[in-house]
C-alpha cells in the first residue's frame, strides 16, 4: 500500500497532487481522481473496495443504476443550482423582466421574488427567491458563466452539502450587507453567492500554498465594476464576499474529521451573524 505523505495536504496515492479533502472512512486526504462520492462525504479507493465488498448483494438493475448515478462524483449541485436560476428566469423574461416592489415597473413574478429587506419578516421567502431572479439575461449570463466555471472545483474540493451551504449562506449574507447598507434598495441576482465563491477559492487556495493572484484581480475587477456602473447593488457583492472568506476559513481550519463538530459550530456562528443582520433594521424606525 501506498504510504501517505508527510505534508496531509497532498494526497496520499498522489504525493504530487495539493487536495484538503479527506476520506470519510480512514480519513486520509485523497485527490479529485481518488474520490468516490459516498452517501456522506467521500471515500478513497481502498475504502470504496472494502465498502463494495460488505455490501448486500442484490440483483435489481434499478437500485444498481441509482446507486451509479449517486457516486457519479460529478458536480450536481453546480449543475441543478444554474438549472434553478436558468427555470426562474423563464417566468420573469415572459412576464415583464426587471420590476421591484417600490416605483419601478416590472413584472409580477419579479415583483414577488425580488429581496426588500423592510419585507423581511412579513415575506421570508424572498430572502431565498432572489438569489434566483435576476434581472436580465446579460445578469444571469454572467452570474451561471462564473457558477458553471468555479462551481465544479468548489464542489468536488468541499463535497457537495457544504459547497451548497457556502452557496446558500454566501447569497444571504450579501442580502444581509444590503439589509445595512441600503435597506430601502430592492435587490435580485446570484451575485452575492457568485462573489461568495470567488472570495472562498481565494482563500482556500492561499490555504493550499497555490496562486491566487489572478483570482484575487478577478474579484477586484467586479468589486469595482459595483461601485463604477449604475444599478448595480455593491452591497450584495462584497457581503457575499465577506461571508464567503469566513465560511472558507472555516472549512479550512476544520478539515479533519474530529474536527466535525467545531465546523458545525462555525458554520451556525456564521448563519447568526447574518440573522442578526437581516434583522438589525427592525430595530431602528425605517
Amino acid at each position: 500500500m501506498t504510504e501517505a505523505p508527510a505534508d496531509p495536504n497532498y494526497c496520499y496515492r498522489h504525493p504530487d497532487r495539493q487536495s484538503w479533502v479527506l476520506c470519510q472512512r480512514c480519513g486520509r486526504t485523497i485527490c479529485p481522481e481518488c474520490q468516490t462520492q459516498a452517501a456522506v462525504g467521500v471515500h478513497c479507493p481502498e475504502c470504496t473496495r472494502e465498502s463494495r465488498r460488505s455490501a448486500p448483494r442484490t440483483p435489481s438493475r434499478v437500485g444498481t443504476r441509482f446507486r451509479s448515478l449517486r457516486t457519479a462524483g460529478g458536480p450536481v449541485v453546480t449543475y441543478a443550482l444554474i438549472a434553478l436560476n436558468v427555470l426562474a428566469f423563464v417566468p420573469i423574461l415572459v412576464t415583464g423582466g426587471l420590476g421591484g416592489i417600490v416605483g419601478s415597473a416590472g413584472g409580477p413574478v419579479t415583483s414577488a421574488m425580488v429581496f426588500y429587506a423592510p419585507l423581511t419578516l412579513v415575506e421570508p421567502w424572498r430572502l431565498l427567491t432572489s438569489l434566483f431572479a435576476h434581472a436580465s439575461i446579460l445578469h444571469i449570463l454572467f452570474n451561471m458563466y462564473a457558477l458553471y466555471l468555479f462551481g465544479p472545483a468548489l464542489e468536488q474540493a468541499l463535497g457537495r452539502v457544504r459547497f451548497l451551504v457556502l452557496y446558500l449562506l454566501a447569497g444571504l449574507g450579501g442580502s444581509a450587507a444590503v439589509t445595512v447598507l441600503a435597506p430601502t434598495t430592492p435587490v435580485l441576482g446570484a451575485s452575492g453567492a457568485i462573489f461568495g465563491l470567488f472570495a472562498a477559492f481565494f482563500v482556500i487556495q492561499r490555504h493550499l500554498g497555490g496562486n491566487a493572484t489572478q483570482i484575487l484581480v478577478v474579484i477586484a475587477l467586479n468589486l469595482a465594476i459595483g461601485f463604477i456602473v449604475p444599478g448595480v447593488a455593491w452591497q450584495a457583492h462584497l457581503g457575499g464576499a465577506v461571508f464567503g472568506a469566513l465560511i472558507a476559513l472555516v472549512y479550512t481550519r476544520t478539515r479533519r474529521r474530529g474536527q466535525r463538530p467545531l465546523q458545525v459550530l462555525g458554520l451556525v456562528g456564521i448563519a447568526i451573524v447574518i440573522a442578526l443582520l437581516l434583522l438589525s433594521r427592525f430595530f431602528v424606525a425605517y
